[in-house]
């Protein structure tokens, strides 16, 4: 309970008022009876507005927000038995950017007030609205009361699935497309045989069924597409490399989503795909085909978080190979530095025993900007210089990892979902697993 500023307004003119009875020699009980009447009347005030019920809340709120993505949050304010002003702020998850907030609603007698605001999640994860804050004010305007009102609600924030329903509109060759892979293919290569059809002119010799040609008499092709039920295993690194953040997100926020679309697409051409991560939030989920293993992989990983500590790629290649004993395509999604060479090649090592290993180092987009930067003096020259011995030492570690057997890919966030994409469908396409 606090005075509004008409009750702070008559207390300073009663309190003026005073100076005046001091020197102008006005009655003293005069002066007294009308503070004693303004102290009762904002007493009485006070007590009708405490002993005043509180509105009735209720909020409607998706259970699963999506991160980055603005969405409508509706309240709804009742106030039974008497009419009402308010001020309203929704106690949504601290540091969401909103829209429309705080609101001023008259309430009418017996009726309710509906309107919305917009909400932007800015973080993965579990989170919580509290209630709804309301400032209400007394019959007189003398004074406001904060209360809470509405019930606590739990959301869960996800990483952005919009892309992975915009992909669900359209074949697996043309999702491929969309995300940027570019891969060159003739019809009818692959490993599985499809069908037997007529020869088309661009077709191998290979592929002609010579028996079938004599029974036809006519030339007949065999049509090969690409093998099903492979194994792909995404492996984020969850350590503080990947807590620097480009275009309002984190990079294990942008492994992520690139993780999820390579492995809907994957799941789409009837292969199974899964994940790990290791760290302080070890997460598992072991390939499944179908299209039901996307909703898996989001419940897995929508709270996982990247800790501000080292990856440990060792125990990674050490978990991953205990729990997935069937060879698998494994796509590790890090950041490479000179430093980690050693660890990163003896983990290697582990996992290229049984599995086919693809590593994807992320490249802060500013270091490329730097390098394009147009040097005028001496500090821009040490800082160019630095930034381009920093990229010599990494691209060093990633020749030792080629020269290992390892694809790597060097991308930046934005390059990496059709770069894992592009990746994927060559190992496929070229028979590697």
């Amino acid at each position: 309970m606090r005075p509004a500023p008409l009750l702070i307004a008559l207390l300073c003119a009663w309190g003026l008022s005073g100076l005046a009875v001091l020197y102008a020699g006005m009655p003293l009980v005069a002066w007294q009876a009308t503070g004693a009447a303004l102290v009762l009347l904002a007493l009485a005030d006070a007590v009708f507005l405490w002993r005043r019920p509180t509105p009735q809340v209720s909020r409607q709120v998706p259970e699963a927000l999506a991160l980055d993505l603005e969405r409508e949050v509706r309240l709804r304010i009742a106030s039974p038995g008497r009419a009402q002003r308010l001020a309203v702020f929704d106690l949504h998850p601290g540091g969401w950017p909103s829209q429309g907030l705080p609101r001023k609603v008259a309430v009418a007698r017996d009726e309710a007030v509906e309107f919305a605001y917009r909400l932007r999640p800015v973080a993965r994860g579990d989170a919580w609205f509290s209630g709804v804050q309301l400032r209400l004010g007394s019959s007189l305007r003398l004074w406001r009361q904060s209360r809470v009102a509405g019930a606590p609600q739990a959301v869960r924030v996800y990483p952005d699935f919009a892309p992975l329903a915009r992909l669900a509109l359209f074949s697996a060759d043309q999702a491929s497309r969309l995300v940027g892979a570019h891969l060159k293919r003739r019809r009818g290569e692959g490993t599985d045989f499809n069908q037997m059809r007529e020869y088309r002119v661009g077709d191998s010799l290979r592929q002609i069924d010579w028996k079938a040609t004599s029974r036809a008499q006519k030339l007949i092709s065999r049509e090969y597409q690409d093998e099903k039920n492979q194994q792909l295993v995404l492996a984020l690194d969850t350590g503080r490399r990947m807590l620097a953040r480009e275009d309002g997100l984190a990079h294990f926020d942008h492994a992520l989503n690139a993780a999820l679309v390579v492995a809907y697409l994957a799941l789409r051409q009837g292969d199974a795909a899964g994940l790990l991560a290791t760290g302080e939030q070890p997460r598992w989920v072991p390939p499944r085909r179908g299209m039901g293993g996307i909703d898996t992989l989001l419940r897995a990983s929508y709270d996982l978080q990247p800790a501000a500590s080292a990856c440990d790629y060792l125990a990674l290649a050490t978990e991953l190979s205990a729990r997935q004993r069937r060879r698998a395509l494994v796509m590790l999604v890090t950041n490479v530095r000179d430093e980690d060479i050693e660890d990163l090649l003896a983990a290697v090592h582990l996992l290229r025993r049984r599995h086919l290993v693809c590593v994807a180092s992320l490249r802060e987009g500013e270091l490329d900007q730097a390098l394009d930067a147009e040097v005028t003096d001496l500090p821009g020259a040490i800082q160019a210089g630095a930034v381009a011995r920093y990229l010599e030492q990494r691209a060093a570690a990633h020749d030792a990892l080629r020269g290992h057997g390892v694809m790597v890919l060097d991308v930046t966030t934005a390059q990496l979902p059709a770069a894992l994409v592009e990746r994927y469908l060559a190992v496929k396409r070229e028979g590697l697993l």
